[in-house]
This record gives C-alpha cells, structure tokens and sequence, in this order.
C-alpha cells in the first residue's frame, strides 16, 4: 500500500494505492499526520480509486483519524465495489460526506 499526499490552499488530499489493511497502519498515520500539521487544512479528500479491499482495521484506522482531525471535513472520494459496500454495510456514511 502506499499514499500519496498532495495540498492545494485549504484542501489536502490522499490518494491511496493498493489494499488497506492493517498492515499499512505506519505510513497511514505518518500520511494523516502530515495532513493535520500542515498549516490551513480545513478539507481533506481521501482517494480511494486506486483501492480494491479494505478490511475491519482499515474501517478503524479511518473512525482515528476522524477523531484527530478535530472537526476538519473530512470526505471519502471514488470509492467503489467492494471497498464502498464495506463502508456502507459500517455505516460510515453517517461519519463522512463519501463520494
């Protein structure tokens, strides 16, 4: 798995690459942290084009980093498949925009 982190005036964006499981917990909270210091973000958008499974600890690693951004608008972007009936069999959708 790997994120990429892009900004652009107010917005931050993540593209990730790969499958989000557990195993990329290290460089996903290296990414968000990045994200949440850097000066001015109020919108961040996480790219999920480029990801085709996520598991429970993905699910997790996301309701975290809601809770560190403290009120930032946070949406989920491109999701699709498999990745998008995980996120609404969670209900995430009650938590962030996901488009």
């Amino acid at each position: 798995m790997q994120v990429n982190v892009r900004f652009d005036n107010n917005r931050a964006f993540l593209g990730l690459n790969g499958n989000f499981t557990f195993e990329f917990h290290r460089e996903f909270k290296q990414a968000t942290t990045t994200v949440l210091e850097h000066p001015g973000v109020s919108e961040i958008e996480v790219d999920f084009s480029a990801v085709d499974y996520m598991d429970s600890a993905a699910l997790g690693m996301l309701l975290l980093f809601n809770e560190r951004a403290a009120g930032k608008k946070i949406t989920l972007i491109n999701c699709k498949g498999t990745v998008k009936s995980v996120l609404d069999i969670a209900n995430f959708g009650k938590i962030f925009e996901i488009r």
